[in-house]
């Protein structure tokens, strides 16, 4: 499976009793077609598994690939503590038809290179599916390091990698050193030193309510080349990058601006609370100004 495009980790609505809203999962969801994001994740981080049991992320899953169909690529989240957990997500993704599974380190266990290759390895037997590894050592405490991606490498089904440490040596040591791995964007505030590194494809939560200019920074840099462009998209959405990971408030921002785009998504569930009016505030002020400027690069073209 080749990845490119963006990819949008979906966000999960929640009612003010605490219980999902299916209804507005699938609006979200159209909306994102409808768009023309390239693929869809369910049960990442942006949507809250953490938050869920096990029966509602599979019920999600399920309900995602029936309102998609065939239309774009599904990713299913096999995130969990424990490996038995993210065996069954990656079981239910192979038996609802996904088109891969998302394959992070599990949380708090803190393993070797060597165990997390291990676990990483138990979990692609149980589904066969291709895989993109998720290496976020701000949530994991580890990072996926060379033994471990060596490693896992001999199995024909990791394709990709989601980068998300930061670090930029990381997407120089990807680039260069694992080019068979397909290498996505996880940094948003990095996105265009990504592509100009290879990258072909984007995993990003402000796609969940800002499609079209995230699409466009893409196109800019994946499609057409033009990094002069991309540069201007890119300054057009750092202010926005700034606001969703300042204060530890980036899911919270996500949904706002779903609601924003007229989108249903609820508060997050505990214990995240909802944004306060300042912060509500600036993110309308970021999103209206982001919008309008990249409006206008794109009329110039």
């Amino acid at each position: 499976m080749k990845f490119e495009g963006i990819y949008t980790p979906v966000i999960t609505p929640y009612r003010d009793d605490g219980s999902i809203d299916r209804d507005a999962f699938a609006k979200i969801i159209e909306y994102l077609v409808a768009s023309g994001v390239h693929g869809i994740i369910n049960g990442g981080s942006t949507g809250e598994y953490y938050a869920q049991s096990m029966e509602e992320r599979v019920e999600m899953a399920k309900l995602a690939k029936d309102v998609i169909g065939e239309r774009i690529p599904l990713i299913i989240g096999t995130g969990a503590i424990r490996l038995p957990d993210s065996i069954h997500m990656a079981e239910t993704a192979a038996k609802i038809g996904a088109s891969a599974i998302l394959v992070g380190s599990p949380p708090y266990a803190v393993p070797t290179e060597r165990e997390n290759a291990l676990n990483a390895l138990a979990i692609d037997r149980s589904a066969d599916l291709p895989i993109m590894l998720y290496n976020y050592p701000g949530r994991m405490g580890i990072h996926m390091g060379e033994e471990f991606l060596d490693r896992v490498g001999r199995s024909r089904n990791f394709c990709a990698i989601k980068e998300s440490s930061g670090d930029i040596n990381r997407v120089h040591l990807l680039a260069r050193d694992y080019p068979h791995i397909h290498m996505s964007c996880g940094m948003d505030d990095q996105a265009l030193e990504f592509f100009a590194w290879g990258a072909r494809s984007w995993v990003c939560g402000g796609s969940n309510f800002l499609p079209e200019e995230h699409i466009a920074l893409y196109r800019a840099c994946v499609v057409e080349g033009n990094f002069t462009k991309g540069r201007r998209i890119m300054s057009a959405m750092m202010p926005l990058m700034r606001v969703l990971e300042q204060g530890g408030k980036f899911i919270q921002c996500i949904k706002y601006g779903c609601e924003m785009a007229g989108l249903f998504a609820g508060s997050p569930r505990p214990p995240l609370k909802p944004l306060n009016k300042d912060d509500v505030r600036q993110l309308e002020q970021v999103v209206r100004v982001l919008k309008r400027t990249i409006a206008e690069i794109q009329a110039e073209a």
